[in-house]
């Protein structure tokens, strides 16, 4: 009877407490970095379709299905919405729907990344094959004179620093994970020689492109340089170097150089950063002038740098705190939520670009006139990214 007794008190604990377990687990706060793939995937069930009506292989889709696929430990469907993108455009054969190696446009080689992840999880030889055509497009890739790579072959000596992200942390990855270390040497140079020629000696900014040919009317004549520093251009720079050096070997001789550049411009960063509230601007040294905004992918951007940076050791550990706090402001000032209880990241310039056709000035009141798009695929992923460095 006291055994008995005894059983018929534990069940009754165990109903006293279950409940509570399961309420806490309930009001347990969601990760910032669930909370926005989640908003993405409630957008669209397919990154495919993701504000946007027809398929496109592209650069910015692959990003945001990356930072989505870090959540993947934490149920597959993560992943799984990545992976969906990537095997639409890459074949069986390995032959990549929407490529044309011909044009040489860096942009297209950064969904490689996704590619070189998935390989290493599956195997499947179609990835290797179509990673190996992006190679094989960086191989012949046009330079200009001084050995930078041209941003498109429809823009002639011409280097943009969106270009290294496209491309830098793909060729470090592939040189690691496919034995080819003389990709480490290129990966080094192209991101000196790109800060070489769009740096600002006074302000310690870069702008954001040069023209070696001085042809472009965006351009300074005598330097070559465009005209203004745009934060996302500059943020595109920043995540490059943080990633390229997850894989550039400690020995590199110019692995120093890229940690020095990093730190340059992470300190010339902070002199023009909104007192407020911690963010940066579209335009990042004008702050306060008429139509200049506080813009989220570059903020994103440089905020995931800093928290990357800092945890890995390559920058100063204040700016693990600098990150926190603008996380943070982030949340408070950029996201709103909707009807439906999902998260909303307002602020982000849709795209810009310089010259093309229709020609674009690149002058101040382009990049202040640029469409704002919510929940953009260039700023979602960096704050997810962001997030799941910071634990938000």
């Amino acid at each position: 009877m006291k055994s008995f007794s005894i059983v018929i008190f534990l069940l009754f604990l165990f109903a006293c407490t279950a409940p509570k377990k399961k309420q806490e687990a309930a009001e347990k706060p969601q990760s910032w970095a669930v909370k926005f793939a989640d908003a993405v995937m409630h957008e669209s069930d397919s990154l495919i379709y993701y504000l946007r009506e027809k398929p496109k292989y592209e650069y910015d889709y692959a990003f945001l299905g990356l930072a989505i696929d870090q959540l993947g430990g934490i149920d597959q469907k993560y992943a799984a919405y990545n992976k969906t993108y990537i095997d639409y455009f890459v074949q069986e054969d390995g032959s990549i729907h929407g490529h044309k190696l011909s044009d040489y446009n860096i942009d297209r080689v950064r969904p490689g990344v996704n590619m070189l992840e998935l390989y290493k999880r599956t195997g499947d030889e179609k990835y290797k094959i179509a990673i190996e055509t992006l190679v094989e497009q960086m191989k012949g890739q046009p330079r200009t004179n001084s050995g930078g790579f041209w941003h498109k072959k429809i823009y002639p000596y011409q280097m943009w620093l969106d270009g290294l992200y496209m491309a830098s942390p793909f060729l470090a990855q592939y040189a690691h994970d496919f034995n080819k270390p003389e990709w480490f040497d290129e990966v080094a140079f192209q991101i000196k020689e790109v800060y070489k020629h769009t740096v600002d000696e006074q302000s310690g900014l870069v702008y954001h492109a040069w023209d070696e040919s001085r042809a472009m009317r965006w351009c300074t004549p005598e330097t070559g340089q465009s005209k203004h520093f745009w934060s996302r251009g500059t943020g595109w720079f920043m995540m490059a170097m943080v990633d390229v050096l997850d894989f550039l070997p400690e020995d590199h001789p110019e692995r120093a150089a890229v940690i020095e550049i990093l730190n340059k411009l992470s300190a010339a960063l902070l002199k023009v950063q909104d007192e407020n509230t911690g963010l940066w601007y579209q335009v990042l040294d004008m702050g306060g002038e008429e139509r200049n905004y506080l813009e989220s992918s570059g903020s994103a951007m440089f905020i995931y740098t800093f928290a990357k940076g800092a945890k890995k050791g390559y920058l100063d550990t204040k700016y693990l705190e600098i990150a926190n706090t603008g996380f943070d402001s982030m949340i408070k000032n950029m996201v709103k939520m909707d009807d439906e209880g999902y998260a909303v990241l307002t602020n982000a310039c849709g795209a810009a670009g310089l010259g093309g056709n229709p020609f674009r000035e690149a002058d101040y009141n382009y990049y202040v006139s640029e469409k704002k798009i919510d929940n953009d695929q260039k700023a979602v992923a960096p704050l997810i990214m962001a997030a799941i460095e910071l634990n938000k």
